[in-house]
């Protein structure tokens, strides 16, 4: 049996990258997976095909998360489908960088509704299903520069700061309900995206973290499962850098 065996995790953003990681390594220990994306197309098909060759149940939705109407449309049809939520990742998230001169409202709104209000729309919808449960744990994929801020990104920096805050007051507001509530704060990543920066600013990226390599999204996954298994049963409201000690 493996450590997730007999629960079900919905996860946000995860046709591809860090969010497919966890979907991925949540099911190879057993978690039946409902994961949505704002379409489920090749990729997401895929990503649900994958999931379902480790044995168990698996499905994919479209859904904008940062909607809040959308978002209880599909936790309820998750909840339908699957009969219960145990674990909810908020890992749905963009960037839109820039100097905060140049910034405009458009590029800030973008950010704060896709990586910040969707983790508000999911929880809310979540939590009835849970406290009638009487457990659950929840996970919000924040990032290092929202404990440390970073130069261009104050959206994305204050958007990550919001999801280890939104973490840590959840803890404190459902605890007693057996629910949980923590952050994750992923550094510098090896994604797709971090894969098309020039091959310099990754040197200087590297050259910063003490184990010298980026991190991979199993790095992530890894933590993750940890969270949302009883191994961590007595810790909530914590918010866990994943960074290769770049950000002390």
């Amino acid at each position: 049996m493996g450590l997730l065996t007999g629960k079900t995790a919905l996860i946000t953003g995860a046709a591809r990258g860090i969010g497919k990681a966890l979907a991925l390594r949540f099911a190879a220990e057993g978690a039946d997976i409902a994961f949505t994306d704002l379409v489920i197309d090749e990729n997401g098909k895929q990503t649900e095909e994958e999931i379902k060759a480790l044995g168990v149940k698996c499905t994919g939705y479209a859904s904008n998360a940062a909607d809040y109407a959308q978002t209880e449309e599909v936790v309820k049809k998750v909840h339908e489908d699957f009969g219960k939520i145990d674990i909810l990742v908020n890992n749905a998230g963009i960037t839109k960088d820039g100097l905060m001169m140049r910034m405009t409202e458009g590029q800030w709104d973008a950010v704060i509704n896709v990586n910040l209000k969707s983790a508000f729309n999911f929880i809310h919808a979540v939590l009835p299903i849970m406290m009638r449960q009487k457990s659950g744990s929840i996970i919000n994929m924040a990032s290092v520069v929202g404990v440390h801020g970073n130069a261009g990104q104050a959206n994305y920096a204050a958007s990550k700061a919001g999801l280890i805050a939104l973490a840590k007051s959840i803890a404190q507001e459902v605890g007693s309900r057996g629910i949980r509530a923590n952050a994750i704060a992923p550094g510098f990543i090896e994604t797709a995206m971090t894969a098309a920066l020039p091959d310099n600013v990754r040197e200087e990226w590297v050259k910063k973290i003490p184990l010298r390599r980026g991190g991979k999204p199993e790095d992530i996954a890894e933590v993750a499962v940890f969270l949302a298994s009883d191994m961590s049963a007595y810790v909530t409201g914590q918010v866990i850098q994943v960074d290769g000690g770049m950000n002390m």
